[in-house]
């Protein structure tokens, strides 16, 4: 499969559609079964479906509320693709609103990402 901008796109889409709507089971259709996920590129990777469901549980579901997000830019070169989204939510944890600029990294494996990378940037608003 070459890999497209629409591809990346639609998936891209399903990504944030997961995470706006806090589904678990959504986000792990886009990924590989063995895939890793650097929510912190200098961490340790999250790696298969069974971390990535617990991260997004944690991470997503109990600890943000009231989350919108916007893709702004997609690249892709071979099977990578590089994308860029902002975000706000409420973080439930710090009782703050969040507003983040993100830029990923994707590598896919034919539909499917096998490695996302995250490099972020967060401030708090109003």
């Amino acid at each position: 499969m070459t890999l497209t901008k629409q591809h990346v796109r639609d998936v891209v889409d399903i990504y944030i559609r997961a995470w706006t709507k806090q589904d678990p089971d959504l986000i792990l259709s886009i990924f590989t079964e063995d895939a890793t996920y650097h929510e912190r590129v200098l961490g340790e990777p999250i790696a298969t479906h069974g971390g990535i469901r617990d991260y997004w549980q944690s991470k997503v579901v109990e600890s943000q509320a009231n989350i919108e997000c916007e893709l702004l830019s997609l690249y892709v070169d071979g099977e990578t693709a590089i994308v860029e989204w902002e975000a706000r939510f409420d973080d439930l944890v710090r009782g703050i609103r969040k507003r983040m600029r993100e830029v990923a990294l994707l590598e896919f494996d034919g539909a499917l990402i096998r490695s996302l990378r995250e490099y972020w940037a967060s401030e708090t608003i109003g």
